[in-house]
């Protein structure tokens, strides 16, 4: 489908985006719904993702890299909801008015919840905000330091650094063995 190098840079805008809709939607949205928790706002942040690639798409320098391109946009625009949030929380912290969420669990939330992975969860959302993102990024979607670099706008040492100490602090706080390592962690 979109994934194979030089069949994006032959479509037409409408066509791409059809094309990377129905190849990435859902992943993009997990992925949007495991930095933001609400799925609502994760499927709005992937709709504004394609509706951006999809004004740019005849001015981009190479339309193979627009699956990355969405990433990107992606996770930046789940930080704008972070800070969003935060400013949030802070005025009504001032203001001594209650914070009451809008929306319900999602049914990914519930899920989660239901076989176990709500520690996870919670220590993920304990984390500094670059190695959580890191770390969605590589376990979740199976991106390679490279793709996770390019997506964050980082270094990939910067990557490696991230992942390490974002697992070394997920191991503290789910107690986990130190000395236990797995494939994936080498």
């Amino acid at each position: 489908m979109a994934d194979s190098p030089g069949d994006l840079r032959r479509m037409s805008a409408d066509a791409a985006i059809a094309s990377l809709y129905a190849a990435h939607w859902s992943g993009l949205v997990r992925l949007a719904w495991l930095l933001v928790r609400d799925q609502g706002v994760a499927e709005d942040i992937v709709a504004d993702a394609l509706i951006a690639l999809h004004r740019r798409w005849d001015h981009l320098a190479d339309r193979d890299l627009a699956l990355a391109y969405l990433r990107r946009s992606v996770v930046n625009a789940a930080r704008s909801v972070l800070r969003h949030r935060t400013v949030e929380r802070t005025y009504v912290a001032q203001h001594g008015r209650a914070i009451t969420e809008a929306t319900a669990p999602s049914a990914e939330h519930e899920a989660l919840d239901e076989v176990g992975n709500a520690g996870m969860l919670a220590a993920l959302d304990r984390l500094p905000r670059r190695q959580r993102e890191v770390l969605v990024l590589r376990y979740y979607l199976d991106l390679s330091e490279a793709q996770i670099a390019h997506a964050l706008e980082i270094a990939p040492g910067s990557v490696k650094a991230h992942a390490s100490r974002g697992l070394t602090a997920l191991r503290a706080q789910l107690g986990a063995d130190p000395d236990r390592t797995t494939r994936e962690d080498r």
